[in-house]
């Protein structure tokens, strides 16, 4: 390899005014020992002395070719280009193959060129692109969204240019057109709302392009912090015959609808057979079943009985065929006036599921760390700008750990997410900044480096009650029993403690099933994680793992306890203490990023009234 650099710099010392076109070999080269360059000249001397190497300018050419591709793919990735420490420049001198979709582009020097800032969603930033009009029609390539790949030379820009590279092209490989009159997303400031009706397009956009990266970070880190720390991945069912919220807000799978349109329209082309027709078939298995027998009587061939019982078998199989389809009726199965599962294809009612934690609950009961991260669903006629038809979830489960295990696995998990952003996603995060929010990096660096306060509902509810007495409106009533809402939630992180708060010990009417009842019998050890801008991100507990009691926790609260039978085995064999908790993935999102509306930073939002795509 050494002998390799010296022509390197041989080579760039012949061809290059600049040593800053291979800084990287310059540098190397001047750090070595004398030694190490004596040792080197001899390698090289020897080298260029031998037939059988390889020319002095095959070398160089090697050096100087390309820069490195996309494993899989035939093209660099901009962000291999621009995101280096130097901005690119090092790469100065070298050839690239770049591919992307034009965000501006423009003609200049009356049409004799053209500027395209090219992006391919590797990074924020832009590669600026010079192509020649002897290379193309410019007209096809300046307009925004067009795709353009191309071959061509880095080159340092003019003094005092923004960028630190650019391309010059040399070839035009593929332009992937665009009509400018006819493309829903113009080269102007678009809101978020109206790229909500192009969800097939918007990811083109520099705002849901940042958060696609920020969203794929945070999934990332999220599989890099568990697997640091023991747990398995298991992958939950999204059917599930389980409700385990309890609170009934749940999509049904079911054929029984798709069944009884096919019906219908079979029907309509081929009646169901009458009460004649069946009659008839019945008269012909008799008339068939007399001739078998009256071959028998008469001691026949075998050959001609059995000719007749084959009769009778397809007589007796058609009866059938006519019966069955006689009972055929349009609509929905029915029994005792109720809809007929039976019929249905699990043959029982299934819904898709709003958590895999009682599933999952199941594994950690046999490998004691466990995480599951899916999506989940959830029928709630909402329209708020915090409420999703399906979203994601992270639920990890802990075995042979209490409430506050649970707290600290929470609060560690949410501080690496926060540190993962500012030490892997920065540069969106800045754009984020600039864009949206001006104070998310901050934030997440207080919530990164910041002990999360701890206080008990009953105290929570104490300094609200306090917040009010001193003059705070607030929407929703204060009172002990009640569900903290959004704007209580906000106050405590936001005014009350200027920090994450976890809160701990809610009432158990307000709570599910599933959770551990505390000895004063009054309140579950479940806890909530609040975070400035969202409020809740983090809802978990201690589970109830003694049999009896969450029997009787079950009957309370009105739900039936033969779905939930497999449920209970695992307090009735090898029952353990264990916790667990969900983070809303979206909601972390939304309070990184600094965004208002949660149906911007999910690819395909599902929300009432609309399922695009």
């Amino acid at each position: 390899m050494d002998g390799y650099k010296g022509m390197q710099w041989t080579q760039h010392r012949k061809e290059f005014d600049t040593p800053i076109l291979l800084g990287f070999a310059y540098f190397q080269f001047n750090n070595h020992s004398s030694d190490s360059l004596r040792r080197r000249r001899r390698r090289r001397r020897k080298t260029m002395a031998d037939p059988s190497s390889p020319p002095t300018d095959q070398l160089a050419a090697a050096t100087l070719s390309e820069v490195p591709k996309a494993e899989f793919s035939d093209r660099v990735p901009i962000r291999s280009i621009i995101s280096r420490p130097d901005g690119g420049s090092g790469l100065a001198g070298q050839n690239a193959r770049v591919g992307g979709w034009v965000k501006t582009g423009r003609k200049a020097d009356k049409d004799a060129f053209a500027f395209l800032e090219l992006n391919d969603g590797s990074s924020a930033g832009n590669l600026q692109v010079i192509v020649d009009a002897s290379l193309g029609d410019l007209g096809q390539l300046v307009p925004t969204g067009t795709c353009v790949v191309v071959d061509g030379h880095l080159k340092v820009p003019p003094a005092g240019a923004k960028q630190k590279i650019e391309l010059r092209a040399d070839k035009v490989l593929h332009v992937g057109p665009v009509d400018p009159a006819k493309y829903p997303l113009p080269k102007m400031r678009l809101t978020l709302e109206f790229l909500r009706d192009f969800v097939h397009l918007r990811s083109r956009t520099n705002t849901i392009s940042a958060v696609a990266r920020i969203r794929n970070a945070l999934a990332y880190a999220t599989h890099t912090f568990f697997n640091k720390h023991g747990f398995l991945y298991v992958h939950t069912p999204i059917i599930t015959t389980s409700d385990c919220e309890g609170a009934g807000e749940m999509f049904q799978v079911t054929t029984l609808l798709s069944e009884a349109e096919r019906l219908e329209k079979e029907l309509l082309q081929n009646p169901a057979p009458t009460e004649a027709d069946v009659e008839a078939a019945r008269v012909v298995v008799q008339e068939k079943g007399e001739v078998v027998s009256q071959l028998k009587s008469a001691k026949a061939s075998k050959q001609d009985i059995g000719a007749a019982v084959d009769q009778l078998k397809k007589a007796k199989e058609n009866f059938s065929k006519v019966e069955e389809r006689s009972k055929l009726k349009p609509g929905v199965p029915q029994k005792d006036g109720k809809v007929d599962y039976t019929k249905d294809f699990f043959a029982r009612q299934a819904f898709l599921t709003v958590s895999g934690q009682l599933q999952v609950e199941s594994y950690v009961c046999a490998l004691s760390s466990v995480y599951t991260f899916g999506p989940t669903f959830r029928a709630e006629n909402s329209h708020t700008s915090r409420h999703l038809a399906e979203f994601w979830m992270v639920e990890p489960e802990i075995a042979f750990a209490d409430l506050k295990d649970d707290m600290n696995c929470a609060e560690a998990y949410v501080k690496f997410l926060c540190q993962w952003l500012l030490d892997n996603c920065l540069e969106d995060m800045e754009f984020m900044a600039d864009k949206f929010d001006k104070g998310c990096i901050n934030r997440l660096k207080m919530v990164a480096s910041t002990p999360f306060v701890r206080v008990s509902y009953t105290e929570a509810v104490e300094i609200l009650e306090e917040a009010v007495k001193n003059g705070k409106k607030f929407e929703n009533e204060v009172k002990w029993g009640i569900d903290l809402a959004s704007e209580h939630e906000r106050y405590l992180t936001e005014v009350k403690f200027q920090k994450p708060v976890i809160v701990y010990n809610y009432p158990k009417e307000i709570k599910a099933f599933y959770m551990r009842l505390n000895d004063d019998s009054k309140t579950v050890a479940a806890m909530d994680v609040l975070v400035p801008k969202v409020g809740e991100l983090v809802g978990g507990s201690q589970r109830e793992e003694r049999y009896d009691v969450i029997q009787s926790r079950i009957k309370e609260m009105n739900l039936p306890l033969e779905p939930y039978e497999w449920y209970l085995d695992l307090r009735r064999y090898g029952t353990v203490k264990h916790s667990g908790f969900g983070l809303g993935f979206e909601r972390m999102i939304l309070f990184a990023t600094g965004l208002e509306n949660i149906r911007d930073v999910i690819p395909f939002p599902r929300y009432p009234g609309r399922a695009d795509l």
